[in-house]
């Protein structure tokens, strides 16, 4: 910090010595003629705010501007208040029983050299724990500059490039060998707990700040309320602001701004204060062993029963205990991470929530589970639980909570991630995490509403009655789990699930790409449906729900897969049950009521349930007893096996609370000129490509620049993001397709002197919306999310949508930043694109472009149907188009695999774009695979699914089949 020379420290070990010792040196320093700079307006603060509350002088730190300055009789003045500060800050201290907020020696730092000293990455819960120990972690951040200073970087003195590491709590960065420097600047991170043995009688309730200094600080001042942004900021060394690492408060780093009594007042705990776990609530307790007691009374008698009654107490005793501070408005939270889940996700997630929480709220639930953490805070009252991970990580800790018996439950909520969680969908928070503000997150945890979720039992026991002749030596006699909180499901989609686990535990190097995965899950899939492997299912089961036998109504439908379905959700993101509507037998399902919804599935409704269809619908029942005849793949919650003939009861548990994601509509906080929300928005909407959203996403104003505005639209001022979504299709409606070439436009209003245009291209199926309203950067919002915010909730006056499938065309005027658009020079009007097309004109160009196509190439046609080889090879060699369709919208890949001929398939497929694997022909729409499907061409369908062909394309039959079942 530039001319930075005042020392904000923290008080060590014997308070008082080090105080006479702070008085000590300040008068040496004085008589030295110390750097001082008058604190006055506009002037900076000292460098470091650690733990602790005393001024003393010290030697210049980094960046000192000016030099040597002259002794004034001000700046006397100024030296003999801080003196006297340092005394009355002690003091206030010492009256306000606060001391277990300075910073506090471990028991065991003086037993540790500093050669010892570990580097931590996660929390240490052991005796030996360190108050204001940071959390360590790599970093390769450039912008960011050591914290120690110039003078105590190690880096800097010895010109060497050292790898750097950020605190997860404080957010400090520094190179690794300066982390021991802290200690002679006496910085410690935030404190995570407090220590027992206090000799106030009353317990400290409160929180002091941990303020720190920022050379770089988003938002905008308490203060003043301006913005810390500087020009030319990027690589500065200057100390801009003044921030606390609970609240998040922000001050600019001058005494007009930041104050002297700031240091002395309390901390809110900032914006998710009801959530955060105070530091005040976590004790270290000493060890029962108290050399002092024991040797007083060494004359007992009884020494061998007092030992005797000391074992068990030892045995239970922990280092850290839990004394909440019952409050009717908190909701204190535990954050449990299953880093395993969804990449490198979870790792990243533990230090963010970390920044947010106190760091002893999160938990890794690689390092030994959910249980002991849940028992320590067993007792804290309103206790609510977030889950990161998936479905199965869910799972876990309900099976915990059932075994803790804690009365209440505490509520879970879940962050999911990787694939499916299907228990998320259902419960509103989506199918997966992309990049949602963890900070907004943590608000939907804690003005969630409790609902319930039904959890089911399920007691297997073997089939003597089975035919010995059945026996599988393969099969298991018991399930993976025995309670299911999704599903429970035997056929098909077991086989398939089971078949890709034994594979990928057999060769797990051929399993560690996400799509390679779903190529193989695709693959067994379809090589199982055309094997038709549990085509026979009905014949090997019985089923009987509430005293009801399904068993003949089965065997008339011949699934050849049955669910047990305790939630709407199923196969990531499916609804197999749909809605009943007017279908008086079915209710709507629940996932609270106490019911169980069975369903079976055939081949044809498996392919319909993918573009909104659903099952058969069987049965709503309480309890179900399953008979099996025979070895089946069945699944419970994802975990597959293959269970021996078998009698298998299921019914209810208990019900487990969970915390449901709601709208935020009541609790939003008003704007700032308080105005009410208007009755209705007159907003445009802008278009952002991947690439540019990958690339610019940390820089709000260049995105905005490389937007593509699609139109306007007007909504009701209280619309969510699912009626925008209507309104934005309606948009794309307005606007016939036209070429790339003709780039049809027109003008958007506000856009200055040169207006950006607007192409014809449309958004893609996949698009989604942006968040445009955070101070660092564009947020996704996941689709199955949108109709729980609104419209003013993530956007100012414009409104962005990425759209991952936006083609980049380069036209004359065109910028590299702004793809597909281009400057006008005359103002075009709106019949440049409603202008009326008929009928026959579009008729007879078809026509003819496919005559001449159909003259010029039927050859490569003729060769394809021949099983023509070479004469097809030579044929593509001299020019002919592999992409070209006959009169009925067939392409050659089409007739190719009609004549069953391997080579010409895989020559088109290796030479032709990978556009023609999912081109449909007219008549039924089937693609290339459809017709090797209907063919039983199953090398062929290999050949079609491996190059990449989608298997959620359908034709017109099954279209008009979904379409009649919904009816």
């Amino acid at each position: 910090m530039a001319g930075a020379s005042g020392t904000w420290r923290g008080f060590g070990a014997a308070e008082e010595g080090e105080a006479a010792r702070g008085r000590k040196s300040s008068l040496q320093s004085s008589a030295r003629g110390p750097e001082w700079r008058v604190l006055g307006a506009g002037k900076s603060l000292p460098p470091c705010l650690p733990l602790g509350l005393s001024l003393e002088p010290s030697a210049p730190e980094e960046g000192a501007q000016g030099g040597a300055s002259l002794r004034t009789p001000i700046q006397d003045q100024f030296l003999h208040l801080s003196l006297r500060k340092q005394v009355s800050y002690r003091k206030a201290i010492a009256k306000s029983g606060l001391q277990h907020m300075v910073a506090q020696p471990a028991p065991t730092l003086a037993l540790r050299s500093d050669s010892e000293r570990e580097i931590r990455s996660t929390v240490d819960w052991s005796e030996g724990a360190i108050y204001g120990e940071h959390i360590w972690f790599e970093t390769n951040v450039s912008g960011d500059f050591c914290y120690v200073g110039e003078q105590n970087c190690v880096a800097k003195m010895l010109q060497k490039p050292f790898s750097k590491r950020k605190c997860a709590a404080c957010k400090i960065v520094v190179h690794t060998p300066c982390i021991e420097q802290l200690e002679k600047i006496n910085f410690r991170c935030k404190p995570s707990f407090r220590e027992s043995g206090s000799r106030n009688v009353r317990e400290p309730t409160i929180v002091r700040h941990h303020w720190v200094h920022r050379r770089r600080q988003e938002g905008k001042c308490r203060q003043c309320g301006k913005g810390f942004q500087q020009k030319f900021a990027f690589h500065s060394k200057e100390i801009v602001a003044i921030s606390c690492s609970w609240c998040k408060q922000a001050y600019h780093s001058k005494v007009s701004c930041f104050m002297l009594q700031h240091i002395e007042e309390p901390c809110s705990l900032g914006a998710h204060a009801a959530v955060v776990i105070p530091p005040t609530w976590i004790l270290r307790v000493r060890h029962p062993q108290n050399p002092l007691k024991s040797s007083k009374k060494k004359k007992r008698t009884s020494f061998k029963r007092k030992s005797s009654k000391k074992g068990p107490e030892e045995g239970r005793w922990k280092p850290f205990v839990i004394k909440p501070v019952p409050a009717p408005l908190m909701k204190p939270l535990l954050v449990f991470v299953n880093p395993k889940s969804g990449g490198n996700q979870g790792a990243k997630m533990m230090q963010s929530f970390m920044w947010y929480l106190n760091p002893r709220q999160v938990f890794d639930l690689s390092q030994g589970g959910p249980k002991e953490a849940l028992e320590m805070y067993r007792k804290v009252h309103n206790l609510r639980i977030l889950a990161c991970g998936g479905d199965g990580t869910v799972g876990w800790i309900l099976s915990i909570l059932d075994q803790l018996r804690l009365n209440p439950p505490p509520p879970v909520a879940i962050l999911p991630l990787g694939t499916g969680n299907d228990l998320a969908r259902t419960l509103n928070w989506g199918g997966g995490y992309t990049d949602e503000p963890l900070s907004k997150i943590l608000s939907h945890v804690e003005e969630g509403e409790i609902v319930q979720l039904d959890r089911w039992n399920l007691l297997v026991e073997p089939n003597l009655e089975a035919n010995p002749e059945e026996k599988d030596e393969t099969a298991t006699d018991k399930l993976p789990l025995d309670v299911f909180n999704n599903y429970f499901s035997l056929g098909f989609d077991a086989r398939v699930t089971l078949e890709f686990h034994e594979s990928r535990e057999a060769n797990p190097e051929k399993f560690n790409s996400r799509f390679r995965n779903k190529m193989f899950y695709a693959g067994t899939a379809f090589s199982d449906f055309l094997m038709g492997s549990s085509k026979d299912l009905a014949k090997h089961i019985k089923v009987v729900c509430d005293g009801t036998d399904l068993t003949p109504k089965i065997q008339d439908l011949k699934p050849q897969c049955l669910v047990f379905l305790n939630i709407p959700r199923y196969c990531a993101g499916t609804m197999p049950w749909g809605n009943p509507g007017d279908h008086h037998d079915f209710e709507p399902q629940r996932h609270d009521d106490g019911c169980l919804e069975v369903i079976g599935f055939t081949m044809t409704s498996l392919a319909a349930l993918q573009v909104g269809g659903h099952g058969e619908r069987l049965h709503q029942c309480r309890e179900v007893l399953l008979t099996t005849s025979k070895a089946i793949p069945m699944q419970v919650d994802g975990e597959p096996c293959k269970l021996g003939a078998s009698r298998i009861c299921i019914s209810l548990r208990n019900q487990a609370n969970m915390v449901q994601k709601t709208k935020r509509r009541n609790s939003m906080p008003l704007l700032n000129d308080q105005q009410p929300v208007p009755e209705r928005l007159r907003i445009r909407v802008s278009r952002i490509g991947m690439h540019d959203y990958e690339a610019l996403h940390y820089d709000k104003e260049k995105l905005k620049e490389a937007s593509v505005p699609l139109g306007i639209i007007v909504v009701p001022g209280d619309s969510d993001l699912e009626l925008c979504r209507t309104h934005i299709e309606r948009l794309q409606e307005d606007f016939p397709p036209c070429p790339s070439t003709i780039q049809s436009l027109f003008p958007q209003e506000g856009d200055g002197a040169k207006p950006k245009t607007l192409s014809c291209q449309k958004l893609s199926p996949k698009w989604c919306f942006l968040d445009s309203t955070t101070a660092d950067r564009f947020y996704r919002i996941d689709r199955a999310q949108e109709h729980l915010n609104y419209v003013t909730e993530i956007s100012q006056d414009e409104l962005f949508v990425l759209d991952p499938e936006l083609v980049r065309t380069q036209t004359v005027g065109t910028s590299p930043a702004m793809p597909d658009l281009v400057d006008v020079p005359s103002t075009p009007t709106r019949q440049h694109l409603s202008h009326p097309v008929s009928p026959s004109t579009t008729s007879d160009s078809r026509s003819e472009m496919e005559s001449s196509c159909s003259l010029k190439d039927d050859v490569l046609i003729d060769a394809a149907k021949n099983n023509d080889f070479q004469k097809f090879k030579e044929l593509h060699q001299a020019g002919k188009d592999l992409m070209m369709r006959d009169h009925s919208g067939q392409t050659v890949l089409h007739h190719a695999v009609k004549s069953g001929n391997k080579e010409i398939v895989k020559y088109i497929i290796e030479n032709a774009p990978a556009e023609i694997l999912d081109m449909a022909e007219e008549e039924k729409g089937e693609t290339s695979l459809h017709l090797a499907a209907t063919l039983r061409q199953r090398t062929i369908c290999h050949y079609i699914v491996e190059a990449g062909a989608s298997l959620m394309k359908t034709d017109l039959q099954v279209r008009a089949f979904s379409a009649g079942k919904r009816c």
